[in-house]
């Protein structure tokens, strides 16, 4: 399988979305993904686009995607965030998420970035030896938080 990894374009995101629903149900979460195909559209592609990605495409089908952006560290400066790597499941095994993250690398270093980080589920044993094989080191000491959007709501209120 010879996949061609090229930068998504605004007709990609209807297949990037299903990706994206594939993901959360292996990720025993199918019902988070709240996002609409506008927002995603607009959010890549609008005047005050947020994220880049790359897609894998083999004869016309989009079976893998990478989306990333920039983030600030005030230790560090700017970074690239590995937001997710999808490959399909019937496509796995066949080096096409090594070529979308190595697309993100390549662009990280284009933009002079001081790094790459993403996150992991330490359930997810296959994707932790993905990033081991490119000596990424993983740190278990980080706890992540979040607040949806009722929440912030909830906070900002005077």
């Amino acid at each position: 399988m010879n996949a061609v990894i090229r930068r998504a374009e605004a007709r990609d995101v209807p297949r990037m979305l299903e990706l994206v629903k594939e993901l959360a149900v292996f990720e025993r979460a199918p019902d988070e993904v709240t996002v609409t195909l506008e927002h995603m559209r607009e959010a890549g592609f609008g005047p005050d686009a947020v994220w880049v990605g790359w897609v894998a495409e083999v004869d016309g089908e989009i079976l893998g995607m990478a989306v990333c952006y920039e983030r600030y560290s005030t230790w560090k400066g700017r970074r690239l965030y590995l937001e997710d790597i999808i490959v399909t499941e019937n496509a796995r095994g066949q080096r096409i998420g090594e070529r979308l993250f190595k697309a993100c690398a390549r662009y990280a270093v284009e933009q002079d970035y001081s790094g790459m980080l993403w996150q992991v589920l330490d359930w997810n044993a296959d994707a932790i030896r993905f990033y081991e094989r490119f000596g990424a080191a993983l740190d278990p000491q980080w706890v992540n938080g979040s607040l949806d959007l009722e929440q912030l709501k909830s906070i900002a209120a005077p």
